[in-house]
């Protein structure tokens, strides 16, 4: 009750920008805003993936966000702003080329937090990443990130991008008010999730494994690591 509350209060009355919105996290927040009120007007951003839904209240453009015009344009006169837009791939990716996450999520997020400022737009939520965490053992806790140890070799790449920014919500935030809540999601899945062996993440390459029948069944990592998940529209 409290999480349906906090929804219809974040959308009644209000223009919505969701970044990513025809993607897996994207559509599911879009959906969810739609059913929180009535009167929610929402925009929704997509590129390479086409959009499936269709609502009076819902408007779609396509944009490259890489762009500073477009990110421009995609902010103007919305009250908030969810940013979900990301340059995404599993843990294939993040191993054979790293670098295919770094330049693109740099500069959409750096030029999307630019243009919410210059808006004047008064808060958004920031998708970041648990990748950015230094190695630890055990749970971990947000309060453990320690930003003067470099995160796993695995993931510094999109580690580091994602801390600076982070970086740049706290500045947007101290230069012009900009209130940013930051998540720091990990190992998301539900409708809508890649299941291309060279993108998916944990729970899509697992059933894209097992639908395969691969024998023997492969699972990467190691077997002491316990991992956390959740379903999208939770």
């Amino acid at each position: 009750a409290k999480m349906s509350d906090d929804w219809k209060a974040f959308s009644t009355g209000k223009r919505v920008l969701v970044t990513g919105g025809a993607g897996m996290t994207g559509a599911a927040i879009v959906q969810q805003l739609l059913s929180a009120s009535p009167t929610v007007q929402v925009r929704a951003i997509w590129n390479h993936t086409p959009p499936d839904l269709n609502d009076q209240r819902l408007e779609w453009v396509q944009a490259d966000l890489t762009s500073r015009e477009a990110c421009r344009a995609a902010v103007s006169g919305v009250d908030a702003a969810i940013l979900t837009a990301a340059v995404t791939g599993g843990a294939r990716a993040l191993t054979e080329r790293p670098e295919t996450q770094v330049t693109d999520n740099l500069i959409i997020d750096a030029l999307l937090l630019e243009s919410l400022a210059a808006a004047g737009a008064p808060r958004c939520v920031f998708f970041s990443t648990a990748s950015l965490y230094q190695p630890l053992a055990g749970n971990i806790r947000e309060d453990q990130l320690d930003r003067n140890e470099p995160p796993h070799p695995a993931h510094r790449g999109i580690g580091f991008v994602k801390r600076a920014s982070e970086q740049l919500c706290q500045f947007w935030h101290e230069r012009v008010g900009l209130a940013c809540g930051i998540l720091r999601a990990a190992n998301i899945y539900g409708p809508r999730a890649a299941f291309d062996p060279a993108r998916s993440n944990f729970i899509p390459a697992l059933i894209r494994k097992a639908t395969d029948r691969l024998d023997p069944f492969e699972v990467w990592g190691s077997a002491d690591v316990v991992r956390d998940v959740i379903f999208v529209s939770d």
